[in-house]
């Protein structure tokens, strides 16, 4: 009855997860991991789908967890197949969790099992899967180095080359088993890195391929993805015309699966796109547009790019109130989100503004705030007073010349010879000589002395010398204070004391001789602790989760667990998985631009900025030098 129980729960979490509700899914897995099972195959399962449940849940340590718990009992038992499955999971979480290294070796071994056991249908998995990590590895280093498609460093380039081979191997495999979805997803993903490398003819290619098979299944969100990707392609070919009509097909879809921050996205690329096209009446309109949804999703990231978008396009009009107000409302914003780019942008152009409209730097555009009353309620911080900074400059006292001409080497002359005397004394107290010079200064005739200056005082040049050395040496026994005595017998520490303190080559001989049977039983304690903690971190089948161990399966669990031997291009990835462990824990610089839902990735109106920056730099002329 146990085992019926189990199999119930496990089946009606499978019927939960396939209808989408993932949360009561996971519930029912977890109550049939509580009851548990004999059969090894049924918990393999039940771990895979479990896992999955939590990785769709956004629980990843989770579904790390049972992903590992599937592949150390897939290897116990011998399944190569379920060892391939939980290799490939446990890639994908790993890439979800920025971890590229480990999930490439991790769907390495799905790829080659798969290729072993002649599986082509996860050979096919495996390539994607492979291509996925390397193509999130290199947008995660073009985010991080905020590079333009087409300048991409070497590190990057090469990482989503890669990207687009495996992504090319996945789509003749699957044109081979002819799978159409798959290639609607390869052809997706190869427009996508594509664009990335800057070929972006390739990747309209492409992106029109994956168009046309979301069109045959009826999916409308592959189909709004492949618009919008057309749209940004065709931007940076200075097709801006069709790109609009283009992000107009994404709005339209955006609107019928009732997306709003998708939404938000299409007008904010159509407002940036006729801003190229000079039509700035219909920019601002589409502008204004996202600013509402941003607004109500409390995105204040896109509210702030709005606001940006908007000056930009009043001062092409020459409405220039107006975008003094939207630039003030962008500076607030960036100053409120730790944005520091757009808070320097934004002080540039209201000083450009004010010097346009006549204004001074106080100045306030009171007609432009009260007719847009209803949006500076929208959250508008206190602005910051202006600090008098010079009037209390006469607080600070400098010093005369007389002051800093002779004074001053007296005083250091004085922190010298103090600093000398107190050394002095600690040491005599330290060595039980008592401080014969305690009064010394008390003395006038040697306070008048050090007063003189430092040409009065007759020092040989080796006065400093004696100095550091005896700081040294003092700082030296403050070090050996601190030091964990060895435990020794009263014999040998009075034969210790009796002896002569060797010289320090003598020393580090007679330390190299006399301690090596000591360190070697140092060592051995070291090696056997050591295999001991190896030991306890190993994978123990007992510790599963929802394992009933029996005869039936205890047999399975010994002779099969104990065949699998990992070779050694395991542990070779196993090392480079490690050495770049200390790297994943380096603390990450922050987003040079913050992100909001209503803002999509490719910010592609920034990118045309810099490219536009880039040319006109390129077209300077030089002047000859004299």
């Amino acid at each position: 009855r146990m085992e019926a129980s189990c199999l119930e729960l496990a089946l009606e979490g499978e019927r939960l997860c396939k209808s989408g509700d993932f949360k009561a899914g996971a519930a029912f897995f977890e109550a049939a991991v509580q009851v548990g099972t004999e059969d090894l195959k049924t918990l393999s399962a039940i771990y895979s789908q479990l896992g999955n449940a939590y990785f769709y849940l956004k629980e990843y340590s989770k579904a790390l967890e049972y992903h590992k718990h599937d592949l150390t009992l897939a290897r116990t038992i011998g399944d190569r197949i379920g060892e391939a499955k939980a290799s490939g999971n446990l890639g994908n979480t790993l890439k979800i969790l920025g971890q590229f290294d480990e999930a490439v070796v991790c769907c390495q071994r799905h790829l080659d099992i798969s290729q072993e056991q002649g599986d082509k249908v996860g050979e096919a998995r495996a390539l994607y899967n492979i291509g996925n990590v390397y193509h999130a590895k290199g947008k995660h280093l073009s985010w991080n180095m905020a590079q333009d498609p087409g300048y991409l460093p070497q590190e990057v380039k090469e990482t989503l080359q890669k990207a687009s081979e495996y992504y090319e191997r996945n789509l003749s495999l699957v044109k081979e088993l002819g799978d159409r979805a798959a290639q609607g997803r390869a052809y997706g993903n190869l427009g996508n890195t594509q664009y990335l490398l800057g070929n972006f003819s390739e990747a309209i290619a492409f992106h029109k391929e994956r168009l046309a098979i979301a069109k045959e299944f009826g999916d409308k969100a592959a189909e709004r993805r492949a618009y919008s990707n057309l749209g940004n392609a065709h931007i940076f070919l200075g097709r801006f015309d069709i790109s609009a009509e283009y992000y107009k097909k994404t709005l339209q879809l955006s609107r019928q699966l009732k997306d709003q921050a998708v939404e938000a996205q299409a007008c904010y690329s159509l407002g940036n796109t006729y801003t190229l096209l000079q039509d700035y009446e219909r920019a601002i309109e589409y502008h204004l547009k996202h600013l509402v949804i941003a607004q109500e999703l409390g995105d204040r990231v896109g509210e702030g790019r709005a606001c940006w978008s908007l000056g930009n396009a009043y001062v092409s009009l020459g409405s220039h109130e107006q975008a003094l107000h939207f630039a003030r409302k962008h500076l607030e914003i960036s100053q409120e989100i730790g944005d520091r780019n757009g808070e320097l942008t934004a002080q540039v152009n209201m000083a450009q503004l004010k010097s346009a409209l006549g204004l001074g730097p106080g100045d306030q555009d009171g007609g432009t705030a009260q007719h847009y009353s209803g949006y500076e309620a929208q959250g508008a911080r206190p602005k910051r007073l202006q600090r008098n900074s010079m009037d209390s400059l006469d607080l600070l006292k400098f010093p005369s010349e007389k002051v800093s001409k002779d004074v001053w080497p007296q005083r250091l002359s004085i922190r010298f010879n103090t600093s000398l005397c107190l050394c002095i004394n600690r040491m005599q107290k330290k060595e039980g000589t008592g401080c014969p010079s305690a009064g010394w200064l008390s003395k006038p005739s040697a306070v008048q002395k050090l007063l003189q200056g430092p040409k009065k005082i007759n020092r040989t040049p080796s006065d400093e010398e004696c100095f550091f050395d005896l700081l040294s040496k003092f700082q030296s026994n403050r070090m050996d204070d601190q030091r964990c005595p060895l435990e020794e017998c009263p014999s040998e520490a009075a034969e210790a004391a009796a002896t002569p303190v060797p010289a320090l080559e003598e020393r580090i001989s007679q330390s190299s001789l006399m301690a090596s049977p000591q360190t070697e039983e140092f060592f051995d304690l070291i090696a056997s602790s050591q295999s001991r903690r190896l030991d306890d971190q190993r994978a123990n089948v007992g510790n599963l989760p929802g394992l009933r161990i029996t005869h039936n399966n205890l047999g399975h669990l010994r002779v099969e667990g104990d065949a699998q031997e990992p070779g050694d291009e395991f542990f070779n990835m196993l090392m480079k998985c490690q050495s770049s462990r200390i790297d994943d824990q380096r603390c990450a610089p922050p987003d040079s631009i913050p992100r909001g839902p209503t803002m999509p990735d490719e910010d592609f109106f920034s990118l045309i900025q810099r490219v536009q920056a880039k040319r006109m730099d390129e077209q300077r002329v030089d002047l000859a030098s004299a």
